[in-house]
């Protein structure tokens, strides 16, 4: 733990804003007092669509006033839900001539094969809102036509007129040569301060037209929010005494400074998931469990992702409303890989025309929220099928904050019964067991759909529904153990409490993996090392106490594929290991694809990720005070474990629970925000840090 002289009753603290709850976590760091160090953690609704008061009220819900923060930082999912939910500002895109159907073109490769009824995804910018300008940079970033700038005056009126309040320049080949793109942004600021304008050279500098054009339309369409989000959470913090920065959480896994978030709002698209994912690999390697599968269960969402040898994956191949019929719309940033589906706690159950159970992607949210919540929901969730089944104590319901509407509950559950002709618990049963259905799916895409056996891995269930259905999940997947982490309710939030300032540097340059492309190699990673320096010298760094680090990766390929594979480059003093990149390429492709091939190799892309450590809590023992396991049962009562029963089960105390304990199912274990269901034959004990590791008998 790091002391801070001179920070009396000072704090650090991070708030994760989810579809139902803001979850803050945070820790004292002064001295002399036995609650430095220890993690805390508070819950709050979610305020939508002002989500920055909900964060405020977690604040004032932990007795915290900002004027005691030394450190704080913020994830949330007002990119995503703008974007999924369209709730941007009207956005225009200035483009190369004869490529402003670029968006509308999109790709063939449309999942629905055989559907002679599909249409493409409609383009966030509306044709008559996509202009053009004549210039021309070729291929390898030599500038053939220089932009004219002359039509940008009476474009610009015409903008204006329409009500547009964001701008999206996107020029051909300007990833490698964005001359022409900084003269047109320069000049519509000269002309229109108010717009909101951002360039593709500041959002990616990967090739590949349509998706570099999407991603800096999807960026452009929610920039004026975000901006206006972050400033008023800015300006609530600081009215209330807070003398720093906030840091927001990046999809990369990393934080970034306010004013780098506003510069590039979609790297903030998955930014609650990827803290938990970090969150989970670094807990990983703390209990030496490094090849990991990672389960978040929130309110409205499930995420999924794979943890191998300690590390998450990192894609800049990232979708939003992409599913079976629909091929979404890409975004090229970099993104922790994972699976998002539309079921967590407050998905709604539904019967479909074919007279089918189904549960989500529609969720009650926090407001009405599940019916037991008794704020007016009127349908069925999977927070009311467990809690019939007696999985949620109802004298425990949101920490004991609530108590269970069952008459809400009842009348929610009856159109569905009496169209299912189902007793109430059989029809919870059915509701656990599809929900439980539609997340194993998910898991097996990152795990048996890329080649990875799940018994040679570790289940990490966290989030507010993670302990309830993990263990019936583990047992679908044939998963050897699964681990319920400490702070689990709230670990996205106390992930972004171990996460370091992170910035990523990607630049397309092809070129074959030969000797003659050595120095070439190392000029671009050494250019991308002096633009990572450049910007963290803005952000003073300095005042972290740390240096800046650097990791190295190349996306890499045989020659005459199309897909590439990333991989850890050895660069180091200066120079590339070209016979071991190769050696490195070969050996994750055939981890991936199965078969290397005897042919010449290609670098596409180059990728920086420049780092700055922060401080960050100690992963705090749990203190012995010799009890025994039988100390910590509150009470035992019947429980519904599905396929295996209704059994007796003892029900833990989980605050009371020590390292070293160790029962067995049938068992519930509760803490305030979590209940852990342990179903008979499996074994729980308790490690030093009060992780739940639970194994089958």
């Amino acid at each position: 733990m790091v002391r801070y002289a001179g920070y009396k009753d000072k704090f650090r603290a991070a708030s994760d804003v989810g579809g139902t709850f803001t979850d803050l976590v945070y820790y004292r760091v002064d001295t002399g007092t036995e609650a430095c160090g220890t993690v805390q953690s508070v819950k709050t609704d979610t305020t939508p669509p002002d989500f920055e008061t909900g964060v405020m009220a977690s604040l004032e819900k932990a007795g915290i006033a900002p004027a005691d923060l030394e450190f704080f930082a913020h994830g949330s999912t007002l990119v995503i839900n703008a974007l999924t939910e369209k709730k941007g500002v009207k956005t225009a895109l200035i483009t190369t001539r004869g490529f402003r159907d670029v968006l509308e073109i999109a790709r063939g490769n449309r999942p629905d094969l055989f559907n002679f009824n599909f249409r493409k995804p409609r383009p966030f910018v509306e044709r008559y809102l996509r202009a053009e300008l004549d210039e021309r940079v070729n291929y390898k970033g030599e500038v053939q036509k220089a932009v004219c700038l002359e039509p940008l005056p009476e474009l610009l009126d015409f903008l204006k007129a329409e009500g547009v309040q964001a701008i999206a320049v996107c020029f051909l080949h300007s990833y490698i040569n964005p001359e022409n793109e900084i003269q047109v942004v320069a000049r519509i600021k000269a002309l229109w301060p108010e717009v909101s304008v951002l360039a593709s050279h500041q959002i990616s500098r990967e090739w590949r037209e349509y998706e570099r054009t999407s991603t800096t339309v999807l960026a452009a369409f929610v920039h004026p929010v975000a901006k206006n989000y972050i400033e008023s959470l800015e300006r609530q913090l600081h009215a209330g005494g807070f003398t720093g920065k906030p840091f927001m959480m990046q999809s990369n896994g990393g934080i970034t400074t306010t004013d780098a978030a506003k510069a590039n709002p979609i790297s903030m698209v998955e930014s609650g998931p990827a803290s938990g994912i970090f969150a989970a690999a670094g807990l990983g390697r703390n209990i030496g469990e490094k090849n990991l599968i990672v389960l978040d269960i929130g309110g409205t969402t499930a995420k999924c992702a794979l943890v191998e040898n300690g590390e998450s994956r990192i894609s800049t191949e990232y979708y939003i409303n992409r599913d079976r019929k629909n091929p979404g719309y890409p975004v090229q940033t970099p993104v922790s890989e994972l699976v998002e589906i539309g079921n967590g706690g407050g998905s709604i159950a539904w019967i479909d025309e074919g007279n089918r159970l189904r549960v989500g992607p529609q969720s009650a949210g926090a407001l009405p929220g599940p019916a037991a919540y008794g704020k007016g929901g009127t349908r069925v969730t999977t927070t009311d099928a467990n809690l019939v089944l007696g999985r949620i104590d109802p004298d425990s319901f949101v920490g004991g904050a609530v108590r269970p509407d069952w008459e809400a509950v009842n009348a929610a559950f009856k159109p569905l019964q009496d169209r299912l002709g189902l007793a109430r618990e059989e029809l919870a049963r059915g509701i656990v067991r599809v929900a439980n259905a539609n997340m194993t799916n998910a898991l097996r895409l990152v795990s048996t759909n890329k080649g990875y056996d799940p018994r040679d891995f570790t289940l990490v269930a966290f989030g507010g529904g993670g302990a309830l259905h993990a263990l019936a999940l583990a047992e679908e997947l044939q998963v050897r153990r699964v681990i319920v982490p400490v702070n689990s309710a709230v670990f996205s939030a106390w992930g972004m409490l171990l996460t370091d300032l992170r910035r990523d540097y990607l630049l397309t340059c092809p070129l074959e993996l030969e000797p003659g492309n050595a120095d070439r190699l190392a000029s671009v990673f050494n250019t991308l090392i002096g633009q990572a320096r450049r910007d963290y010298s803005d952000d003073n760094p300095g005042s972290h106490g740390h240096e800046i680090g650097f990791e190295y990766y190349a996306d890499m390929r045989y020659r005459g594929q199309e897909h590439t594979v990333k991989i850890l480059f050895p660069f180091a003093d200066g120079r590339a290991d070209l016979a071991l990149a190769a050696e490195w390429f070969h050996a994750a492709h055939e981890k991936r694809y199965t078969y290397r091939l005897d042919t010449d190799l290609q670098v596409v892309n180059l990728h920086l990720v420049a780092k700055v450590e922060v401080d960050k809590p100690d992963l705090l023992e749990k203190p012995r005070t010799g009890m025994r396991p039988e100390d910590a049962v509150k009470r035992v009562r019947k429980v519904d474990f599905d396929r295996t029963g209704i059994h007796d089960a003892a029900i833990y105390d989980g605050l009371r629970l020590e390292p070293d304990m160790k029962f067995n199912g049938p068992a519930v274990v509760q803490e305030p925000s979590v209940s852990m269901v342990i179903p008979p034959d499996y074994t729980v004990t308790v490690d030093r840090f009060g992780n739940y590791h639970a194994e089958r008998r």
